[in-house]
């Protein structure tokens, strides 16, 4: 079945992801003024299991203005920080930000709380991180999904941040083959927040899944919304849900598409609203959490999700930094080290082909060793 092709490990920390997910949802987040202070977890001792003494040791975290019930990359990396500071004991600072204008001064607000590491949630606090942690060297910074290189020059800016990234490419791989043997109209739709690499990512590699599948298969299924040879293609302008994004999905739903790839955190909730008013038998993909578990009022839409490991690599990265010594070469997850997949497809298990589930365990295997190419702007 579907669960051999993912690691056992990837799947049971989906599974666990997903569970959080939903009492994170409904968490009340208080807002008080620009800077909102999540729930911070804390235990009766803060000690070092190795040693028995106290942990002096707090870690935090900022969001995007997504925020940490987004059901996406911040509500994981979230879960990520709340399980590393339960398991040493010690507490967490999370400040969610709602809009762009407050990142910076939330990552102020965490250096002045005396954060030993501040991890930073999205590429569109790469510049404040940038700028905090060449004022504060003293202080281990991590940024998930952008590798702190805003002069381009193909080293990180700071040399106290650690990145964390996550080549999606061969993941979206995946699920772009399963979606064109899955669709009726052979038409594949999708489009994304804003043109970022780590957004087209999504776009890219789930369109060149398609291909593979058409050149496997003798099929013509076409992908609207993104273009390969341009590297362009739908964008919103926003990651927020709302009339841009239902826009979008339902210009996709009249083109004939009968698969939707939504790629930018909260805005698939948008589209969700135009296939259920559509009336029309419609599957989505879901990107970075497995929405059939945390988007459960939609649970029957998601053929699949395209899976990265936020909460595990977060996790991991607090981890380190607690001994004092973070290693700040960047984290990149792949297909091979179990840091990106695809979920199960859920209620679709009895709606796809009877051999799908096998080619995606050989096409997976060819992408690892290197004989199925996959682009993506991290190779």
């Amino acid at each position: 079945m579907f669960r051999q092709f993912l690691s056992d490990s990837i799947l049971e920390d989906t599974l666990r992801i997903s569970t959080h997910g939903r009492a994170l949802s409904g968490m009340a987040l208080v807002a008080t003024s620009a800077l909102v202070l999540a729930g911070c977890a804390s235990a009766p001792e803060e000690t070092d299991a190795g040693s028995g003494e106290m942990l002096d040791y707090l870690p935090c975290m900022v969001s995007d203005s997504g925020g940490f019930d987004d059901k996406s990359f911040n509500q994981l990396g979230y879960e990520g920080i709340e399980k590393a500071a339960t398991e040493l004991g010690v507490e967490f600072n999370a400040v969610e930000s709602t809009s762009d204008a407050d990142y910076a001064p939330n990552i102020e607000s965490l250096v002045a709380e005396g954060c030993d590491l501040i991890v930073t949630v999205g590429f569109n606090l790469s510049a404040a991180t940038v700028e905090f942690a060449l004022a504060n060297p003293d202080i281990d910074f991590a940024i998930v999904d952008d590798a702190a290189d805003n002069d381009f020059d193909g080293t990180i800016d700071a040399p106290n941040i650690k990145p964390i990234l996550f080549d999606t490419a061969g993941a979206a791989f995946l699920a772009g083959y399963a979606a064109a043997s899955y669709s009726k109209t052979g038409v594949i739709g999708m489009y994304g927040g804003m043109n970022f690499p780590t957004v087209s990512i999504f776009l890219d590699g789930t369109a060149q899944g398609v291909e593979y599948y058409n050149s496997e298969k003798g099929t013509d299924v076409t992908v609207r919304g993104w273009d390969i040879a341009a590297q362009d293609g739908t964008f919103i302008g926003t990651f927020a849900p709302g009339t841009d994004s239902r826009a979008a999905a339902q210009n996709l739903i009249d083109q004939g598409a009968d698969v939707l790839l939504p790629a930018g955190g909260p805005i698939f909730q948008s589209a969700v609203e135009a296939i259920r008013d559509s009336g029309k038998d419609i599957a989505m993909i879901g990107v970075d959490a497995d929405l059939t578990e945390t988007e459960t009022a939609a649970a029957d839409l998601f053929l699949t999700s395209i899976l990265k490991q936020i909460g595990v690599a977060v996790e991991d990265v607090v981890n380190e930094a607690s001994t004092g010594s973070l290693d700040t070469t960047p984290y990149i997850g792949t297909l091979e080290n179990g840091g990106v997949g695809i979920s199960p497809f859920h209620d679709f298990e009895s709606m796809v082909d009877g051999g799908l589930e096998a080619e995606l365990v050989t096409v997976k295997d060819g992408i690892i060793s290197g004989d199925i190419a996959v682009t993506s702007y991290l190779n």
